[in-house]
């Protein structure tokens, strides 16, 4: 990552076995629960996610890495709504199961260093962290054990 660019780190640790995790992190009917309500993927090796994290701006991702239930990560495509960003976006989630639960961290990197995407740095940074705490919450009060899709 480049002076040019900025990017985020994230934690939280879920007390559910990582394949729930993953099936929260990558079922279309779970990811709309806990992300945003139009989420969309398609959990796959060059599929698509799509989904406004920060309740303002739609995200389009290219699938880069599939890799269940261990890692997943997003290469954004340009959006016409933000300003040319010179930069590729990407979010890397990576599971790490330890006892009694699982890890995720959620590596961000390629956000622009300009004051034109100040603003949106913050939302994505606040707007993941907000998801992420959704997502613990949903795995481990919502989603019944076991319940992978």
């Amino acid at each position: 990552m480049s002076d040019k660019e900025r990017g985020y780190a994230h934690r939280v640790d879920i007390l559910a076995p990582a394949p729930d995790v993953w099936s929260a992190l990558t079922g279309a009917a779970h990811l709309a629960r806990w992300c945003a309500p139009g989420a969309r993927i398609q959990p796959r090796a060059g599929g698509l996610f799509r989904a406004s994290v920060d309740r303002v701006t739609e995200f389009e991702a290219h699938i880069d890495v599939f890799d269940p239930p261990r890692r997943l990560r997003l290469i954004y495509l340009p959006v016409s709504s933000l300003p040319p960003a010179g930069s590729v976006m990407i979010d890397d989630f990576i599971l790490d199961p330890v006892a009694g639960g699982t890890i995720v961290r959620l590596l961000g990197a390629g956000v622009p260093a300009g004051g034109q995407w100040d603003t949106q740095y913050s939302r994505l940074r606040a707007s993941w962290q907000q998801a992420l705490t959704r997502l613990k919450v949903y795995v481990e009060k919502q989603l019944k054990p076991g319940a992978v899709s």
